[in-house]
């Protein structure tokens, strides 16, 4: 008897991934995916991030077998994408952007039909379990187009779990939803995360990577252009920004800091935004003291993602 496989070091491996769509000669092709190498670590929450048109769904399609890749490598889970298929699929769920569920199915139709197609075994079939935990069994018996969009975006990652796979993706899955349906969504994906699934979150609200992904990858034109823990990421930005209430409004911006960013505020505070690596706090508080500016509060801000990965996105454009 073999003895079991132990779980693979990263839940999905890609080396090489090229995408390229038409073909030259015939109309001008768009070549989506740039040979990315990208590794996700097994049990992280990995966010994948990137504009519009940057190849993030091509990569997600690529891997759930809607898009057959030019170039490279893949696999799931330690399963080949070409030469492993079904293991490969069966490692994976995928919550896909667009909402694609027949009107006509309830949700336990509907998570009864995708265990079938996945070959669970109605003894081993956890729909009860999958709709409560989504929040939908009060709903188990009403047909899908008679649910919410927020509702129906819960039905899509009840489907993805029927088959209990160690990797979840969801490609903007909060995207149209309310902040009650999406604090319920995130609660469920973080106990899937609690239990060892590995979750793929691409989104365009940058706050919820911030707040929730340990690993963030950045692609943009086809190319993976960072990928690292989410704090050392953050840590790229080489700026912090000093906001100065001063004791009496300022009548005139003060002279002596043309080598920071100085800007006003409505609120009469000002902010000195510089480089960490050439001034301390204590070098402009002094400079700001110098300038016979009583202070009465301040406050340091930090860089967030949306500052890297702008910074990031334009400088590559």
């Amino acid at each position: 008897m073999l003895a079991p496989q132990a779980p693979p070091h990263f839940a999905i491996e890609a080396k090489g991934l090229d995408k390229t769509y038409g073909r030259q000669g015939k109309g001008q092709a768009t070549h989506a995916l740039k040979g990315i190498d990208l590794a996700i670590p097994r049990g992280s929450f990995f966010g994948l991030l990137g504009p519009n048109g940057a190849g993030k769904s091509t990569f997600i399609n690529i891997l759930g077998g809607l898009v057959v890749k030019s170039g490279g490598t893949a696999s799931i889970w330690g399963n080949d994408i070409d030469r492993d298929p079904m293991n490969a699929r069966g490692a994976i769920g995928i919550v896909p952007q667009e909402i694609n569920i027949d009107p006509y199915f309830t949700p336990e139709e509907a998570l009864e039909l995708q265990a079938g197609y996945y070959g669970v075994p109605k003894a081993e079939r956890q729909t009860e379990a999958i709709l409560r935990a989504v929040g939908l069994w009060d709903k188990r018996a009403a047909y899908a187009r008679t649910l919410s969009g927020g509702m129906k975006r819960r039905l899509l990652v009840a489907k993805a779990m029927v088959h209990a796979p160690p990797i979840l993706v969801l490609d903007e899955p909060t995207a149209g939803v309310d902040v009650e349906l999406r604090r319920q969504l995130w609660d469920y994906v973080r106990s899937l995360h609690a239990r060892g699934v590995t979750i793929v979150l691409t989104t365009h609200y940058l706050e919820e990577a911030q707040e929730l992904c340990d690993t963030i990858a950045i692609i943009n034109r086809g190319e993976v252009i960072a990928c690292e823990p989410t704090p050392q990421l953050i840590g790229r930005l080489d700026k912090k920004t000093l906001v100065v209430t001063p004791q009496a409004t300022l009548d005139q911006p003060i002279s002596g800091f043309d080598d920071v960013a100085f800007a006003t505020r409505p609120t009469g505070a000002f902010t000195l935004t510089y480089r960490t690596s050439e001034h301390s706090v204590e070098e402009l508080l002094d400079r700001v003291r110098a300038a016979g500016v009583s202070i009465k509060d301040l406050s340091i801000e930090e860089a967030d993602l949306e500052d890297v990965f702008v910074e990031l996105t334009t400088s590559k454009s």
